[in-house]
């Protein structure tokens, strides 16, 4: 449904520029035949007065102040016309662009984590069926990752809902940098994120684990809590054919929380 929607949204912005261009093309054909019907006009005035004397061209050119006065207003009224259009054609431009990319934002932002900037649940379901259908229509593997944020509640408890709050934000940034363009981080609940691994089976996915904890460590070596180390359970599930999203999160909750048991 998403991706529709913006292939529609494009589509309507391509149909309102191609518009605005043919307008634009029209003003140049408009100032052309009008430089067109101003030059044979001076061609017919000047040619029938040219005559050879003395082995050169001489000019004798008698026109009346109505005729000067005329092509003058109509060259100014031309030209007056053609740069008020442009003006108005760049402005249409300019306001069609910029609604666009504003309604763009909005769109993105309904669907993104203000704390985390990662994608947020609302978005789950819709980009989830693109994953799947992905999936099915390439016959590739496909993987999900339930990541809980172990004793968040103790983070908290000890450092405040700011320290907290950073600490959701530092875990959105690693795992993203965990992941390829092509996968998505999501952040699922209060502490949990969830991680689709497009093109990826299950013991692929083990590579992603080891990466994620790895770069959780060295965020713990660098100091940021005082006294606390923080630790990641992460669930793995891949999809088979059949399984709906819910089944998939099922399986990757149960996973995380006996990954959660055996931490503990």
């Amino acid at each position: 449904m998403d991706q529709a929607k913006r292939e529609s949204v494009l589509s309507h912005v391509s149909r309102e520029l191609s518009h605005l261009e043919k307008r634009d093309w029209e003003l140049w054909l408009i100032v052309s035949f009008t430089g067109v019907l101003v030059g044979i006009g001076l061609l017919a005035v000047l040619f029938p007065a040219a005559f050879l004397k003395q082995g050169s061209f001489h000019f004798e050119i008698t026109v009346s102040k109505p005729l000067v006065f005329g092509l003058i207003a109509m060259l100014t009224l031309t030209n007056t016309y053609v740069v008020t259009r442009r003006l108005e054609l760049r402005k249409l431009r300019e306001r069609l662009i910029s609604s666009t990319i504003q309604n763009e934002l909005v769109r993105l932002q309904s669907f993104t984590d203000p704390l985390t900037e990662i994608y947020n649940r609302r978005s789950l379901e819709d980009m989830a069926s693109r994953y799947i259908s992905h999936a099915k229509r390439l016959k590739k593997p496909l993987t999900f990752l339930l990541v809980d944020v172990d004793r968040f509640k103790e983070v908290n408890t000890r450092f405040g809902h700011l320290t907290g709050d950073f600490v959701l934000a530092e875990i959105a940034a690693l795992l993203k940098t965990s992941v390829r363009g092509s996968d998505a981080v999501v952040r699922y609940g209060g502490d949990e994120f969830l991680v689709i691994l497009a093109d990826t089976s299950a013991a692929d996915a083990s590579a992603v684990v080891e990466r994620s904890k790895n770069y959780i460590r060295e965020w713990n070596r660098a100091g940021h809590l005082e006294a606390f180390q923080v630790s990641l359970s992460i669930g793995v599930a891949e999809w088979t054919d059949g399984k709906t999203l819910d089944e998939m999160l099922d399986s990757a909750d149960r996973e995380m929380y006996a990954v959660k048991a055996v931490g503990r």
